[in-house]
Order: C-alpha cells, then sequence, then structure tokens
C-alpha cells in the first residue's frame, strides 16, 4: 500500500515537543520534507520492531540552527500516531547543564578566559593591549573579527577562544548526555512511566513531569545534538542539512532577537556546524534544505564546497 500524507485541519494543533514556551510554525518546507523522509523512515523503524517485536525504536531529527527539527519532528510523530504506531516528542533542549541564559554566559566566560589565557601563554600580552581588551570587551567587540584590522594582535585572542568553545560546546560540560541516554535506555527497556525533565527560562522553571509510555513505540528526539557521540541508544538518527550560508540567510530573514546575528552568535553556529560535519556519518537519512535525501558522501562534497 502505498502511503499518502494526511493533512491535519490545524497543524498548530498538533503534538509537539516537550520544551517549555517552545513556539513552532509548521511551512508547507517542512511538510516536504517530512513527507520525504516519511516512506524511508517508515521502512527503518518497522524493521526494527518487526525484528523486536517488544522493543521501541529511538529517531533524531538533529541538524543546525534554523533548519526545522522541531517541525519536521513533530511532523514525523504526527504521521507514526495517524498509522496506530503510538510516539512522543522529546525535546534535547531541556538537557543543557544551564538554564538559556546562564549557559550564554558560560560561552562568552569560557571564551574570555580562554582567549585571555591563550593571549598570554603565547607571549603577545602586555599593559596597551590589555587595556585594549578590556575596552572591546566592555564594547562586546572582543569576539568581532572586523576588529582585527585595527588590533592584529586580536586574532591570537580569538583563535585561543575559539579553541576554548570547542571544547565546551556539544560536550558533556555544556550537556548531560547522561541523563538523557538513561532515559533513552529505560525507554527502550520497556519502563511505562519515565520522569523527564522540563526547562524553563529561569532557575526556577525547572522540573520533572511523569510521562506515560504504554502506547508508545517510537520516541522522536529534535536536537541539534541528537547524533551527538555523547548521546547513546538512538536507533536512526535523521540530519536535516544546512549549509553555513543557508543558516545565516535564515536567521537573517528571522532576526527576532539583538543577538541572533552577533559575531558571537556567529562563532558558535560555526562551531556547531564542524560538530555536525564531523558526526554526520552517523546519520541513516541525510535531507538537504530543498528535501532531497543524499548519501553521506554527497553531503560531504556539498559541504566541502562550503569550505568545511
Amino acid at each position: 500500500m502505498q502511503w499518502v500524507a494526511p493533512r491535519p485541519e490545524d497543524y498548530d494543533r498538533i503534538k509537539k515537543g516537550d520544551m517549555p514556551g517552545d513556539v513552532i510554525q509548521i511551512q508547507e518546507g517542512h511538510i516536504a520534507k517530512a513527507n520525504v523522509i516519511f516512506p524511508k523512515l517508515f521502512q527503518l523503524v518497522t524493521a526494527i520492531l518487526d525484528a523486536r517485536p517488544n522493543d521501541r525504536a529511538v529517531i533524531s531529527v538533529h541538524g543546525g540552527s534554523g533548519v526545522g527539527k522541531s517541525e519536521v519532528g513533530a511532523l514525523l510523530a504526527y504521521y507514526f500516531n495517524d498509522l496506530g504506531i503510538g510516539s512522543y516528542i522529546l525535546s534535547g533542549d531541556n538537557y543543557p547543564h544551564r538554564i538559556p541564559k546562564h549557559n550564554d554566559q558560560e560561552r562568552l566566560r569560557i571564551f574570555r578566559e580562554k582567549g585571555l589565557k591563550g593571549f598570554v601563554a603565547q607571549g603577545a600580552y602586555n599593559k596597551e593591549r590589555s587595556e585594549q581588551l578590556r575596552e572591546l570587551q566592555g564594547l562586546n567587540l572582543d569576539f568581532d573579527p572586523d576588529q582585527i584590522k585595527a588590533y592584529p594582535w586580536l586574532f591570537i585572542y580569538q583563535q585561543e577562544g575559539r579553541k576554548g568553545l570547542e571544547d565546551y560546546l556539544g560536550t558533556a560540560a555544556e550537556i548531560d548526555f547522561e541523563e538523557i541516554s538513561n532515559i533513552i535506555a529505560r525507554f527502550k527497556g520497556g519502563k511505562d512511566n519515565i520522569l523527564l525533565k522540563r526547562m524553563g527560562r529561569e532557575e526556577t522553571e525547572i522540573w520533572y513531569e511523569k510521562v506515560d509510555f504504554t502506547d508508545v513505540k517510537v520516541m522522536v528526539i529534535e536536537w541539534t545534538h541528537g547524533n551527538n557521540r555523547a548521546l547513546t541508544g538512538v536507533d536512526i538518527p535523521i540530519l536535516l542539512n544546512s549549509t553555513p550560508s543557508e543558516t545565516l540567510e535564515h536567521r537573517r530573514l528571522r532576526n527576532r532577537d539583538g543577538g541572533t546575528d552577533s559575531p558571537f552568535t556567529t562563532l558558535v553556529l560555526d562551531i556547531e556546524q564542524n560538530l555536525l560535519f564531523s558526526q554526520a556519518s552517523g546519520a541513516k537519512i541525510i535531507v538537504l534544505k530543498d528535501g532531497e535525501i543524499v548519501n553521506y558522501e554527497q553531503y560531504c562534497q556539498i559541504m566541502l564546497q562550503e569550505g568545511l
């Protein structure tokens, strides 16, 4: 039987991820991607469930900023539910060690601390540059590569700061991979009731909710780090790819907060893009921004053309 994608009367009313306050808008591009992915995904999932009738399957929808992880994840879960295969959407953004604003502060702290230490270690530090650096930090310009024209020594500081960020972003220092991996293990082990974390925007907005998985056979994890090597138990990682230029254009058009296009945000996105690229060989399905499914070799060619 050929699968035909169901169309709900109102996409805003279908179940979405469990991140508090998360707002998503399903558009035609997301629907097109989900419709391309689902037939292949369905085959992979049913193969798992047929081979292990008492087991459950875990898929992850991962990729860079603005690529549509939440929207596509919601649609895939909706399609499984429509076929009578119970699904649940788990948002990995509930599992950093710090709430968003504190994690942003920690990222900047690490960049500046490692940048300064590296600056000193390479013998480039002196009193005049120290004063200039503190002035740039006060203006939040110390991470802006355009400032290197006026302060050539800043290249060393920024390079060392980037190294510090690379050792933090997407690692166990930033994210509680152990907790989410344990959730996956309990789900696949047949636990019907699991306490799941919820993280809002403030320290007082962290809590746990008991979720009933009795009729759930598929867990959909929507998360940038859904294919991270520190995460265990995912059966089918799905990479929604977006090249660096596509990501920057998307964020420029979406520009909804003051830091969206800041040089520091651009730096973080670039590091995350490189991390996604380094782990892409583990993806079972790779989908381009235009909805085309490609293999790993084709994906590498596209990304190498972008300079990764």
